[in-house]
């Protein structure tokens, strides 16, 4: 990619950034348990050297309830979480919360997609 290019990229996101809604940012913790408090805005993850263990965040549907799910290989339900060149976050596959608010989304490159009617 042209430095040109990458400078009229980098000048959309900046855009989108001030006009559009803000993409979750990764904090990563070390341990293999998440805070009991999650921050607003953010993708919490938690990790022991190299090995994920779970990521959380706080439902995007503005319910306020605390999402938590599993990275850890091996185990079921498990999910794949991925970054960007610009460090935000893809959860695949979508999280589907199936009491309560009833949430069921995307997390791509750090914007919430919503399955079904928008919210």
């Amino acid at each position: 990619m042209s430095m040109i290019a990458r400078l009229f990229a980098g000048l959309i996101a900046w855009l989108q950034g001030l006009f559009g809604p803000r993409p979750l940012r990764v904090q990563f913790i070390e341990g293999d348990e998440l805070p009991a408090t999650l921050p607003a805005g953010r993708l919490v993850v938690a990790r022991e050297d190299a090995t994920l263990w779970s990521a959380g965040m706080v439902c995007p549907c503005g319910c306020g309830r605390r999402l938590e799910v599993m990275l850890l290989e091996g185990v079921k339900p498990r999910w794949d979480l991925r970054l960007n060149p610009r460090g935000l976050p893809t959860l695949h596959p979508s999280v589907w919360v199936k009491d309560g608010c009833q949430s069921h989304f995307w997390l791509r490159d750090g914007l919430v997609q919503w399955c079904g009617p928008e919210r």
